[in-house]
């Protein structure tokens, strides 16, 4: 045998090494022997020879795998370039290198420069192959992935089922790459809401892979994984729990308990139970994926971003907003790095964060990271993706939390309209836009434009998901809160009691959704003053999520909140006091001394102390509260809460807090302060803004008594009384329960 032989058997035993490690997941010992690989070939062949080409390939793919993209693209480019001049630019093995120089592109969001590449992929094949060869469907099939990333789905399909048509008729229908282009297939489907149509292409290309190579090999995990999300998506959580669990044990079975798919799987568990509200089950799942991903793909990996993404999340959920800041920090600044500033991923990370800001009622710092999402989607995605919808949502719902319905009221349009002509109008993301904008009419009282979108809503969900689907409570429970606001108590009642129903069983007695509906149903009855039906449903929400979120959770002092109220209500006031005071505490430390749920917490007991005839302990809590809504105006911050009967004393003190610390409120804050007193009017406790009108008379006439004519105090309350003249209607603020406008970080598998 001579050395140029010896050679060749080494430099294609290195290469299958270097595959059989790569999908190992062992990427640092696989880059060393593909390392070894390429040199062998360059000193057997020469710098330009096709095998050179492939070793090149090789160590391009391992390093993709680990998110090195910077160091994968030269070495894919060289490969492309020694294949053109060794074999022609037409040859399939150019092909083969520009479908992988495209891949690299598509994994970065680089969408305008893989498609060309893909086309001229397509071509080659087509030209050389032939229009039936199987190797023009796996380009069919990476196109069509292309497609549907960007939310092209009426590009996309016609180009998967032409992949599978071909893999049928060129392989037969039980082949491996049969059930490879029904994963793809069916994915196009789910991402559409058609799930009836995804469900059986999935079972399929299980039956086929089970078939094929037996029922414990990767792929089938992978399919696993895939029809557990379908089923997930339709709220059958006991479908999908042992599709996913089955997956993960096929993973660590076979490819080792710390293999990047592993984790992948255990992200996919975890999200399942954190869906459930099983979050002691999920964090420990979320945690070893983030370890393995770590140890198996760097700590600067994409991948890791998606596990500190998914923990952060977990804890976002339970209110641990100390523990979930660094970790979305920590995401966002990877996905930055290694994926660059504008890739549609860091603007998802940029949401998450964005949220997190938003919840705890720092507005100012959640807008830039909105707007920055919305732009990254746009320019990445065009102006007409979903995930524009998305970020179009995110942004108008902080314009709503701060009162700004004329900001949000066209970006709620706008993302409605984007997923009406990309999903079709009886998709379940048209459904969630719906919702939306009926909350946004809801909160302004404009409950005739509210009702029929949220019927429209309801119809929607309860065709693509079932009639017992978690969302359908969700319209359903909003729907009764727009009659309970109204009076119509007769009719909120039976939607109220089936919402309750629908989360009982689809997630179980325990669920914190379930004490939000046991919350809602509790204020109809305390609204018409049942409080003996009230009080039970209230103490079992509290009860629920003590259990489910940990007593230190903000949703726990909301619901010490109300049952402290229903406690006063019945003048049962030693009762009252110290829920009130647990609430306080727990409100402070969750959501920091100056958040506007601290100040509604310390006006409600204000007024308990006021009706217990402790004037002097009700006055420096009346004061501080006074000191957080005039933050709250200087910042355009507006309170989530807010007593109708003192909305315009409020509105007069905090101006003239404001003026007494040395400065005049400017135009934007006097229309901020009129415009919260104007959407103050809840519970039926005051009809019209005539009254709030008349009592803000009778303030400016006390602080006249109070004040010399010529200081600026009294100019500015009246320059609000002007402004609050001019706001014509009514507006009303309620508690809705909203859908989640946060991304999701729940992990998918897609087959190529």
């Amino acid at each position: 045998m001579s050395a140029t032989q010896r050679m060749t058997i080494e430099w294609e035993t290195l290469n299958k090494q270097a595959l059989a490690l790569l999908h190992a997941g062992k990427y640092d010992r696989g880059v060393v022997v593909a390392k070894k690989a390429l040199e062998v070939a360059e000193k057997n062949e020469g710098a330009d020879h096709p095998s050179v080409a492939t070793s090149l390939n090789n160590l391009a793919e391992l390093y993709r795998a680990q998110g090195q993209y910077a160091q994968a693209e030269p070495l894919s480019k060289r490969a492309l370039a020694i294949d053109e001049r060794a074999l022609g630019k037409d040859h399939p093995h150019v092909a083969n290198d520009l479908n992988n120089l495209a891949e690299l592109y598509r994994t970065q969001g680089q969408y305008t420069q893989a498609e060309p590449l893909y086309k001229r992929a397509l071509a080659i094949r087509e030209k050389a192959l032939g229009p039936d060869h199987p190797d023009v469907a796996t380009s069919l099939n990476n196109l069509a992935l292309l497609y549907a990333a960007q939310g092209q789905h009426a590009q996309a399909e016609p180009l998967s089922k032409r992949a599978l048509a071909i893999y049928e008729k060129a392989l037969g229908p039980d082949h491996p790459l049969v059930a490879t282009s029904l994963n793809n297939l069916a994915s196009l489907y789910q991402d559409q809401g058609q799930n009836a149509q995804s469900e059986p292409l999935y079972k399929r290309a299980l039956a086929i892979l089970e078939r094929a190579h037996g029922p414990d090999h990767p792929l089938v995990a992978t399919t696993l994984n895939n029809l557990a999300e379908s089923y997930r998506a339709h709220g059958q959580y006991a479908q999908a729990e042992p599709l996913s669990k089955r997956a993960l044990a096929i993973r660590e079975r076979v490819l080792g308990p710390d293999h990047p798919d592993v984790a992948q799987s255990l992200n996919n568990v975890a999200g399942l139970y954190e869906t459930q509200g099983q979050y002691a089950q999920a964090e420990p799942l979320y945690r070893r994926a983030l370890a393995i991903r770590e140890r198996a793909l760097g700590p600067e990996h994409p991948d890791v971003a998606t596990s500190l993404n998914s923990l952060a999340a977990l804890y976002f959920t339970q209110g641990q907003y100390t523990q979930a800041v660094p970790l979305s920090k920590r995401a966002l600044a990877i996905d930055e790095k290694a994926l660059g500033k504008h890739h549609p991923r860091v603007a998802t990370d940029l949401n998450n964060l964005g949220a997190l800001y938003e919840t705890q009622g720092q507005y100012a710092q959640a807008e830039p990271l909105y707007k920055r999402a919305l732009a990254i989607r746009e320019k990445a995605l065009g102006p007409h993706h979903p995930s524009v919808a998305t970020s179009l949502n995110n942004l108008a719902e902080l314009y709503r939390a701060q009162g700004q319905y004329a900001q949000a009221e066209p970006l709620s349009k706008r993302a409605l309209a984007i997923d009406e002509g990309a999903l079709g109008k009886d998709h379940p993301h048209v459904a969630n836009d719906l919702n939306n904008l009926a909350s946004l009419y809801q909160e302004q009282g404009q409950y005739a434009q509210a009702e029929p979108l949220y019927e429209r809503a309801r119809a929607i969900w309860e065709e693509a998901l079932g009639p017992d689907h978690p969302l359908v409570a969700t319209t359903l429970n909003n729907l009764a809160e727009s009659y309970r606001a109204q009076g119509q108590y007769a009719q909120a009642e039976p939607l109220s009691k089936r919402a309750l129903a629908i989360r009982e069983k689809a997630l179980g007695p325990d669920h914190p959704d379930v004490a939000t509906s046991l919350n809602n149903l509790a204020l109809l009855y305390k609204t018409q003053g049942q409080y003996t039906k009230s009080e039970p449903l209230y103490s079992r929400a509290l009860a629920i999520l003590e259990k489910a979120l940990g007593k230190g959770h903000p949703d726990v002092a909301t619901s010490l909140n109300n049952l402290a109220g229903l406690y006063k209500a019945q003048v049962e006031y030693e009762s009252a006091e110290p829920l009130y005071k647990r609430s306080l505490t727990i409100s402070e430390k969750a959501l920091g001394p100056n958040h506007p749920d601290v100040a509604a917490t310390l006006e409600n007991m204000a007024d308990l102390y006021g009706k217990m005839d402790r004037a002097k302990e009700a006055q420096p809590l009346e004061e501080r509260a006074k000191r957080i809504r005039a933050i709250d105006v200087a910042s355009h911050r507006l309170p989530r809460r807010l007593d109708a009967l003192t909305a315009s004393l409020w509105l007069t003190d905090i101006l003239v807090t404001l003026c007494l610390d040395g400065r005049a409120p400017t135009d934007a804050e006097i229309a901020v302060a009129a415009q919260t007193v104007a959407r103050s009017f809840a519970n039926g406790e005051v009809d019209s803004p005539a009254v709030a009108m008349s009592c803000l008379g009778c303030d400016l006439f006390e602080y006249k008594a109070a004040i010399p004519v010529h200081t600026s105090p009294l100019f500015h309350v009246q320059r609000a009384y002007i402004a609050l003249q001019q706001l014509l209607v009514e507006k009303h603020r309620i508690k809705l329960f909203r859908l989640p406008s946060r991304d999701s970080a729940w992990s998918d598998d897609e087959l190529a």
